[in-house]
């Protein structure tokens, strides 16, 4: 009996190191790791994305293929190199739940990382299908993303150039075989181009020499 307990104990002590290492923050070079891999930039209109998730997210389209088929609505996207997040807010809000506050400090980390500081990042956030319309799930993933925008620049001073917040709601699902897949609220950060370079400022003329007075008549 005695090594039947000491057996459920180890088991159970095993079940709980697993179950913490599943919820361990990832660490920067973790990040890094899935960031650094940039080859080109995706063909994306950010304010015309914004505007074509609302308007799909509000249409009432009478053959809507469903959760499940409905077609990407950037899929570009998947060729960009990424790195989701589980990061929690408080339900039906886009404030960020104190356990997630070191992920987003090692997301910090990893962008000032010297083999990221050349690249902007799109900041997309996700919700997975529930109750609540597409319309309101399309706000809520953009107000997320701005969210972790917001505290990446006025907590960790990263460079508000470098960043890019995009709400796709239920538009495109991370695992689009399980809509309601808690998956499906993962927040991506994603290399989405390299920081442009600033033209060099032009020196100002030298100044020429001063014109010689004429000299007096006598």
């Amino acid at each position: 009996m005695r090594a039947n307990g000491i057996a459920i104990t180890l088991v159970l002590a095993l079940l709980a190191g697993a179950a913490s290492a599943q919820t361990a923050a990832p660490t920067r070079d973790d990040i890094v790791g899935k960031l650094n891999h940039f080859e080109q930039a995706a063909e994306v209109d950010l304010p015309a994305l914004k505007q074509q998730v609302m308007e799909r997210a509000k249409a009432r389209i009478k053959n809507d293929p469903g959760p499940v088929n409905r077609p990407l609505i950037a899929p570009d996207l998947a060729n960009l190199p990424a790195f989701n997040a589980q990061i929690q807010f408080d339900a039906d809000t886009p404030i960020i739940q104190p356990a997630s506050y070191q992920t987003v400090g090692r997301i910090a980390d990893a962008l000032v990382n010297s083999s990221l500081l050349p690249y902007t990042f799109l900041i997309v956030g996700h919700v997975e299908s529930n109750a609540k319309t597409r319309e309101a799930n399309a706000i809520l993933s953009q107000r997320r993303a701005d969210a972790i925008r917001d505290v990446l620049v006025n907590t960790f001073k990263i460079s508000t150039k470098r960043l890019h917040p995009i709400g796709l709601g239920e538009e495109q699902f991370l695992d689009r075989a399980k809509p309601t897949s808690t998956v499906n609220g993962q927040l991506q950060i994603l290399t989405y181009a390299k920081v442009p370079e600033e033209a060099p400022a032009h020196p100002a003329a030298a100044p020429g020499p001063a014109a010689k007075k004429p000299a007096k008549k006598r």
